[in-house]
Formats: C-alpha cells, structure tokens, sequence
C-alpha cells in the first residue's frame, strides 16, 4: 500500500545541510559535494538517534540540578542569600512583578522540559516509524529550534546582575552553581536539536510503504 508522501532518497535527490541547494548527484548513495557552497552532502545524519538520545538525557540529568541549586549568591554586610530559579520567581511574584515572575517560569523551567519533551517525542514516533501527523512533527520541531534562542534569558539576568551590583564589601552577587547546569541545559538542548535531523520523519512513509508490500 502506497502512502504516496514522495523523499528525496526515492526521487534521487540530496538537499545540502549548508546552503539548502537541492540537487540530483550521479549517485545518490555517494552525493560527493554540493556544487554551490561545496559542502559534504549527506543522506542522513550517522548515528543521528543515538546522538540526539544522548544529547537530551544529559540534559534531563542536568534539569534536575539547575532548578534545585542557587543560580545567583547574594552577599552583604549581615547575610547571604541564596537563589534558585524558583525561588527568584516567587520573590518577584511577592514583589509584584508577576509578568516577570511568568516570564521568568516560562523561560527557564517550562520552555527546557518542553523542549526535552518534544525532542524525545519525535525521536520516539521515528524509532516507531509512525506516519501520523508528519507535518505536525516538522513544525514541531522547527519551533523547537526557533525557541532554543531565548532559552538564555535566566543566564542573561544573572550576568547583568553580578556586573550592576559589585558594591564590595557592602554588597555583591555571584552566580551559583545552578547558572552552569543551567547553561549546560540550554546547549544540549541546542545541540540535540541540530543534531536530530528531521528528515527521518518522512523516511517513516517509505519504511511502512516497504513493509506492506
């Protein structure tokens, strides 16, 4: 049974990965070089799901920390205080700053488990070669590589911070232990979505397509 959702492997084309020229080589299983930016051309990604699997299960390691341990140390005369990112939320919800305590929420623990999610749904339906809702799938995860830019927003706060207030020795702010696993989340994240490579989602068709004849 024919699913009728054409690829380039079955039309024998190659799109390069660098300038996004789509182009038919002599052999499609040795594409050489992309005749416009010269750029390897590749089929698909080697090892792409082991990679990207990889890739998100340490930062799912690394989630856990970053929302548990300060991300920012407050130091004065009298005290020191210390703030993690849920913590921050809550003080700037106290304050009345409740759109910057949602922002803050969305940003730094919502977008990052929604982004784990996603990726490890997609690496999923691929593993299952499902044919369901493929253009759903592209989208999502085309948002998933818009959103990875302001992932950084938490990181971005901090450092302004700790360069604003050094008023040593009345008072000064240093980034906590959480701002690292914090970043390490959002580059994995980044990484493990440039490393998943979207064309197995329709690569499903041809796989179903191959098991009903």
């Amino acid at each position: 049974m024919s699913t009728g959702v054409p690829t380039g492997i079955t039309s024998g084309f190659v799109s390069c990965e660098a300038c996004g020229l789509l182009t038919k080589p002599v052999n499609v299983h040795e594409p050489g070089h992309c005749p416009r930016c010269g750029g390897k051309l590749e089929l698909r990604r080697h090892n792409t799901i082991q990679r990207t699997w990889a890739l998100i299960i340490a930062a799912a390691i690394c989630y856990i920390p970053a929302n548990v341990m300060p991300v920012m140390v407050t130091s004065t005369l009298t005290s020191v205080e210390e703030d993690t990112i849920i913590s921050g939320a809550v003080l700037l919800y106290k304050y009345g700053s409740w759109h910057l305590a949602l922002i803050v929420l969305i940003a730094s623990v919502m977008i990052p488990l929604a982004k784990l999610a996603a990726l490890a749904y997609l690496l999923i339906t691929v593993q299952r070669n499902s044919i369901k809702d493929q253009r759903e799938r592209t989208r999502l995860y085309r948002l998933v590589e818009f959103v990875g830019r302001w992932s950084m927003l938490d990181i971005f706060v901090v450092t302004f911070v700790v360069a604003l207030i050094q008023l040593q020795p009345l008072m000064s702010v240093k980034p906590g232990l959480g701002s690292l696993f914090f970043a390490s989340v959002v580059v994995l994240t980044m990484i493990a979505a440039e490393t998943f490579d979207s064309r197995l989602i329709w690569d499903s068709s041809n796989c179903k397509e191959e098991q009903n004849d």
